[in-house]
C-alpha cells in the first residue's frame, strides 16, 4: 500500500465506522464499494448480490458516473469471472481481465478494465455477494497487476466486516418489515373501532325509529328499512377496508398507489375529509419510498387521532432535483418546543430518523390553534 502504517490504519478504521454507520442494505453495499476503492486506490469498484436467478437482486458500483451506468444498459449476468467468485468462493487477481479465458467481454458503454482484483463477501457457508475493483491507480508494466498480495489480504479484511455489516442490515430490514405489519393490524384495529362506531349510531337511529311505531306505522316501517340498509352498507364498507388496508408490494405498486389507496381507506373510516394528490413523481430508490410511506402513516395516526382536523390533504409532488411528501391538517396543533419538553415526541423523532436515514429531511411547522404541516423531501424521483 502507498500510505504509511498510521495512515493505513486510520483509513482501514474510517472504512469500517463507515460500513457500521447505516442500517438500509442500499447504504450499506454503496459505503462497502466506496471504502474498498478508496483504501485500495482504484479507479473503479463493484458489489454484485445474487439472486436465485442467474442475475443479481442488487449491483452498486462506484468510479462511474451515473450516466454512463444507464448507457451500460441491464444489470450483469453471474458469468465468467464474477460466476467463479460466487460459486468457486475463490479470490481473483488478475494483472489483464481481458485475458483470463473467462472474460466473456462487455458492453460498449462499459469502462476498460485491465488489473482486477476480486473476493466474494461470505457469511459462514452462504455467499452474499460479490466485492471487485479494476485499475489500481499506480504506476505498473504492461500486462502485470497492480494489486498486490497486500491489498487482496487487506480487501479480505474489508469483506469481512462487510459479511457482518451486510448480515446486520438485513436483520434490521426484516424488522422493519415485522414492523410494518405490526402497523397494519394497528390501522386494521382503528378501522374496526371507527365502523363500529358508525354502526352503533345507526343501532341508536333504529331504536329510536321504533317509537315511531305506534304513531306512524309506515313511517316507522320506512325508516327502519332505511336503517338496516345503511347498516348493511357500514357492515359492506368494514370488509372492503380490512382488504384495502392490505396493499400491494410498494415495488409493484409504487408508493403513489399505495398512498393513494391507503388515504382512500382513511377517508372513509374517518369523520374529517382525508385527501391525496399525487402529480409528477417517478419512482424513487425502495428505501426512500418505504420511508416516505411509514412518514405518512405517522402523521395520519398523529392528525386523525389527536388533532381534531375536519381535513387532512397529503401531496407527493417534484420540486427542483427532490420529491416533496406534505400532510397539512386543519386541527389544533401544538408548540414542537413543549412537546419536546414534555418527552412527547408525536412520532416525530421516527419520523426525522426515517428522513435522514435516505438522505432527507423533515421539517414540521405547527402552533396551537393553527394546524400542523409536516414535510418530508428526498433527492430524486
Amino acid at each position: 500500500m502507498s500510505h504509511g502504517p498510521r495512515s493505513g490504519l486510520t483509513a482501514v478504521s474510517s472504512a469500517l465506522l463507515a460500513m457500521s454507520r447505516y442500517l438500509e442494505v442500499r447504504d450499506v453495499l454503496k459505503t462497502i464499494v466506496a471504502s474498498a476503492r478508496e483504501l485500495l486506490d482504484a479507479q473503479y469498484a463493484a458489489l454484485g448480490v445474487p439472486d436465485d436467478h442467474g442475475g443479481f437482486a442488487q449491483f452498486v458500483v462506484d468510479g462511474v458516473s451515473d450516466e454512463q451506468w444507464k448507457a451500460i444498459g441491464p444489470l450483469p449476468r453471474q458469468h465468467g469471472i464474477l460466476a467463479a467468485m460466487l460459486h468457486e468462493a475463490t479470490p481473483e487477481r488478475l494483472g489483464d481481465v481481458r485475458k483470463d479465458p473467462r472474460f466473456g467481454g462487455w458492453p460498449s458503454a462499459h469502462p476498460d478494465l485491465v488489473d482486477f482484483l476480486g473476493l466474494p463477501i461470505r457469511d459462514g457457508d452462504e455467499v452474499l455477494g460479490a466485492l471487485f475493483l479494476a485499475n489500481k491507480s499506480c504506476a505498473k508494466p504492461e500486462g502485470t497487476c497492480g494489486f498486490t498480495q497486500d491489498d487482496e489480504e487487506l480487501l479480505g479484511i474489508l469483506a469481512q466486516h462487510a459479511a457482518i455489516a451486510l448480515t446486520n442490515a438485513r436483520l434490521y430490514e426484516r424488522s422493519r418489515e415485522l414492523t410494518i405489519a405490526e402497523e397494519r393490524s394497528r390501522l386494521a384495529h382503528e378501522l374496526h373501532d371507527a365502523v363500529s362506531q358508525k354502526l352503533f349510531s345507526l343501532r341508536l337511529t333504529a331504536q329510536a325509529a321504533a317509537t315511531l311505531v305506534d304513531r306512524d306505522p309506515a313511517r316507522a316501517k320506512g325508516e327502519l328499512h332505511q336503517v338496516a340498509t345503511l347498516a348493511a352498507e357500514a357492515a359492506d364498507e368494514l370488509r372492503a377496508a380490512v382488504v384495502e388496508l392490505r396493499p400491494a408490494a410498494l415495488e409493484e405498486d409504487g408508493l403513489v398507489a399505495t398512498l393513494r389507496t391507503q388515504i382512500q381507506v382513511l377517508d372513509r373510516a374517518h369523520g374529517a375529509r382525508v385527501t391525496f394528490t399525487g402529480r409528477g413523481v417517478k419512482a424513487l430508490p425502495a428505501a426512500q419510498e418505504e420511508a416516505m410511506l411509514r412518514v405518512a402513516q405517522e402523521a395520519l395516526h398523529n392528525a386523525l387521532r389527536h388533532s381534531g382536523a375536519d381535513h387532512v390533504d397529503v401531496t407527493l409532488h417534484r420540486r427542483g432535483s427532490g420529491t416533496v411528501l406534505r400532510i397539512t391538517d386543519d386541527g389544533g396543533g401544538f408548540d414542537p418546543r413543549t412537546v419536546r419538553r414534555a418527552g412527547r415526541h408525536l412520532g416525530l423523532v421516527s419520523m426525522r430518523d426515517r428522513a435522514s436515514g435516505t438522505g432527507g429531511r423533515l421539517t414540521v411547522r405547527s402552533a396551537p390553534g393553527e394546524g400542523t404541516t409536516i414535510e418530508m423531501e428526498v433527492p430524486g424521483g
